[in-house]
């Protein structure tokens, strides 16, 4: 049992606000992998619902039209930056693409906000309820000091100085301005075609029931998915929750890092130049 734990005593020996990005990493390729993985997915997912950003995605088509290939690039060019940090070349280029990416429209400091408040809430409260163990508080200081870099090199201003101060600003920001809208909704539906996709064959039946369950209830009135019957709440719940007391009392300390032969998605099985990924006709 105390091997299950020697990640968590390596990351309590570190530094949250020099060492984010090394905490950070160890979160995502060695304690956490499927959990974040899917946090960031929900994530990004909620973001793309708030009804300006939606606005923008529904005008570019990116995810609506091209569903597989935005979702994919989105996720490396993230994943680029963690493994790599801000300072080495391949952080530093996906970064410069993002930024690239962005610079064409007109986004508000505030949605942008709004995204990286999804980014550092989103999966940690995931983690919170279904990890196999609770986030510690260099965990959390971590989290937010790595994203809260991130916005920085954005050019984002007013950022909460505390993860405790940008929950509570998402949450208030949320409940103000996450609203029902047709945008969300067609974007909410050509990405879930892509989450049914991973469903075993045997669940099928229940697969749209079963993704609406991930979904909290603003967000399922933002994206105008209707509440799956309590059945299906109740059985996902208790399948997540059976999975991370499984992990906690006989899981074993992940020994290959996540992404330790690199980053693979379907839409570049051989490979991908960070300067080429996302659309094309804002260089």
């Amino acid at each position: 049992m105390r091997a299950r734990y020697a990640n968590l005593a390596r990351i309590r020996a570190l530094d949250p606000e020099h060492d984010h990005l090394a905490i950070y990493q160890a979160m995502l390729r060695y304690e956490f992998p499927w959990d974040l993985k899917l946090g960031l997915n929900l994530a990004f997912n909620r973001s793309f619902s708030l009804p300006s950003i939606a606005a923008v995605h529904a005008v570019t088509g990116e995810l609506t039209e091209r569903t597989q290939k935005r979702i994919d690039d989105t996720g490396i060019l993230m994943y680029e930056m963690v493994l790599n940090g801000f300072d080495e070349q391949r952080g530093r280029d996906a970064l410069r693409r993002v930024n690239q990416i962005h610079r064409r429209y007109d986004i508000s400091n505030d949605d942008y906000l709004y995204v990286l408040g999804c980014l550092v809430v989103i999966p940690t409260r995931w983690l919170q309820r279904y990890g196999w163990r609770r986030p510690c508080c260099h965990e959390l200081r971590a989290t937010h000091r790595f994203y809260g870099e991130l916005g920085r090199r954005m050019g984002i201003t007013g950022i909460p100085d505390s993860y405790e101060a940008f929950e509570t600003w998402f949450d208030v920001h949320d409940a103000a301005h996450l609203r029902p809208n047709q945008h969300a909704a067609a974007v909410e539906r050509a990405t879930r075609m892509l989450m049914l996709a991973r469903i075993p064959r045997a669940l099928a039946p229940l697969g749209d029931a079963m993704v609406a369950a991930l979904y909290d209830e603003r967000l399922r009135e933002a994206t105008q998915v209707a509440r799956p019957a309590w059945p299906v709440r109740a059985g996902l719940h208790l399948v997540l929750t059976g999975r991370s007391r499984s992990q906690r009392w006989f899981g074993k300390p992940r020994t290959t890092a996540l992404f330790t032969d690199g980053i693979t998605t379907r839409s570049y099985p051989d490979g991908y130049e960070i300067s080429r990924l996302g659309p094309q006709q804002d260089d």
